[in-house]
């Protein structure tokens, strides 16, 4: 009876066992059969590593954004005359293109919009705004936002730009004649408080409180989703959220989102109270329109689509969130790259003395839009500097259908990374690559370039939004201190060790010495 009972147990036990590796096996047949497609096609195109089942090469691949970034540049530097490079991130394939012609294809079509898998762990700090979203939506959104950067509403941004960069100004002049030092924070900081402002109509005074946890919740975000989109066995919710990492990286979310949260309420009131008494009296009598200097975010809160429906509160911080993570640390990059490369080249630096000497004499007065226009060497000097150190090191697209791409068959679902920094090192359109040189950019030397041979903002429909306001500061904030300045770097460019995170940052900052001019003082 007992050996019976015995038996049952077992068969109960072998049955249930069957029942679940069948459920297994039918749940993961589609992943399976997708995955073992895709390495099938593709296994001509020539890959960096083993490629091991299901890991890929995700081993081989370094830990740290710098490695990382370095072990990606010597991949396109050793495998140039390739049209690309295969590379699995455990089951996840993705190309690396870094060449003007096999980019065109993929980035002017309409058809591979999405962006790539790795995009997904942007979602939980930035949702599904313009930089994440895709289809219809992205499509809205777009139409919807672009209004809001339009040429007059830049130039309401400009006095923003000019009150900080007089503050970055002030903050640098105790640097002044008093030997190296780091300014990538300086100009950070005057970054994030002009996107603040023009962003969320909000001071929050970075550049005199720079230990405010919400500058530093953006840091350690960026940092944390960077390592995570390198390892496969970090991408399940269920783990990451359970390790020290996870935990972490919920902390700084809480403390972005309760920021960006309490800045559009109280917008949102303040544009109610105005709109509320648009008009005023004074003591004569007479009418008086209150004046505020509009913000991205007061736009959000009215703008709506060809149906008449406005965006959401959650639409609403989805985009907040995204300008204020690419609107600050992107030009921030730009803007510290170009010192570096101005205080390296002394004689590209006299140029824009003399231009800036032209244009605004002995005066301190502000840059105004038609001295904008007059900053043509100013101009390509931060595209030159962007060629060289592009402030997005990768950004990529998932091929929504099979395709082929240069001659070799991709199915639907790869992800498809570009690599600026690669690609604008061509020699086929940049002769002499790795030499600064500005006059590349003036307007007779760039006609008839291939327009997707340069892409800092990348190109196509899904171009930078903010790439024209990006340019804008970015001239401000050099105009300002270079007025006031000459810059001398003390890094040789072999010395920088750069991090291509979310970010392309050198590791150890750009150190320069600084001498006040005597003809400007602001």
């Amino acid at each position: 009876m007992e050996l019976l009972r015995g038996e049952v147990h077992l068969l109960v036990w072998v049955t249930a066992a069957v029942v679940l590796l069948t459920i297994l096996l039918f749940s993961t047949a589609p992943f399976f059969t997708d995955y073992f497609r895709k390495w099938r096609i593709m296994r001509p195109i020539p890959g960096v590593g083993p490629n091991y089942p299901l890991v890929g090469d995700a081993l081989l691949l370094k830990p740290g954004g710098g490695d990382f970034f370095q072990q990606i540049i010597e991949f396109t530097e050793v495998l140039r005359n390739l049209p690309l490079i295969k590379l699995w991130i455990g089951p996840m394939p993705f190309l690396i293109v870094y060449h003007a012609e096999t980019i065109e294809p993929l980035l002017s079509s309409s058809k591979h919009m999405d962006k790539s898998f790795a995009y997904k762990f942007l979602h939980p700090w930035l949702g599904l705004g313009l930089l994440t979203s895709t289809g219809e939506k992205w499509r809205s959104r777009r139409k919807m936002i672009t209004p809001s950067f339009h040429f007059a509403i830049l130039a309401e941004f400009l006095e923003v730009m000019n009150e900080q960069s007089k503050i970055l100004v002030e903050k640098l002049s105790s640097r002044a004649g008093k030997g190296s030092f780091n300014c990538f924070m300086d100009v950070t900081l005057c970054a994030l408080d002009i996107i603040c402002e023009t962003a969320m109509g909000r001071k929050i005074q970075a550049q005199s409180n720079s230990d405010s946890d919400y500058i530093k919740a953006i840091y350690e975000m960026s940092d944390l989703i960077h390592r995570r989109q390198k390892m496969p066995w970090l991408w399940p919710d269920f783990i990451y959220h359970n390790l020290k990492a996870g935990k972490k990286h919920n902390k700084n979310l809480e403390i972005l989102h309760s920021f960006t949260d309490q800045t559009i309420l109280e917008r949102a009131q303040e544009v109610k109270n105005a709109k509320a008494s648009a008009e005023n009296v004074d003591d004569d009598g007479e009418e008086k329109k209150s004046k505020k200097r509009s913000a991205f975010l007061d736009m959000l809160l009215k703008v709506t689509d060809e149906a008449g429906n406005s965006l959401s509160y959650k639409d609403i911080r989805e985009e907040v969130d995204t300008f204020m993570f690419e609107g600050h640390d992107t030009t921030a990059a730009a803007l510290n790259w170009s010192l570096f490369l101005l205080g390296s080249h002394p004689e590209v630096q006299k140029k824009v003395h003399k231009e800036l000497d032209d244009t605004f004499g002995q005066s301190d007065r502000p840059v105004t839009m038609d001295d904008m226009k007059k900053l043509r060497y100013l101009e390509a000097v931060v595209k030159e500097a962007l060629r060289l150190y592009p402030s997005v090191p990768f950004f990529a697209r998932t091929i929504t259908e099979d395709c082929t791409i240069r001659g070799f068959a991709v199915p639907k679902g790869v992800n498809v990374v570009i690599v600026p920094f690669a690609l604008h090192r061509d020699p086929e359109f940049f002769p002499q690559p790795e030499e600064f040189k500005p006059e590349r950019f003036l307007p007779e030397n760039a006609s008839g370039r291939n327009p997707y041979a340069y892409i800092p903002f990348s190109a196509g429909l899904r171009n930078c939004i903010g790439q024209r306001f990006a340019l804008m500061e970015e001239k401000v904030v050099l105009a300002a201190i270079l007025r006031n300045f000459s810059v001398k770097a003390n890094q040789d460019r072999e010395q920088l060790r750069l991090v291509g995170e979310l970010i392309l940052r050198p590791q150890d900052g750009i150190w320069i010495e600084l001498e006040k001019r005597k003809a400007n003082s602001f």
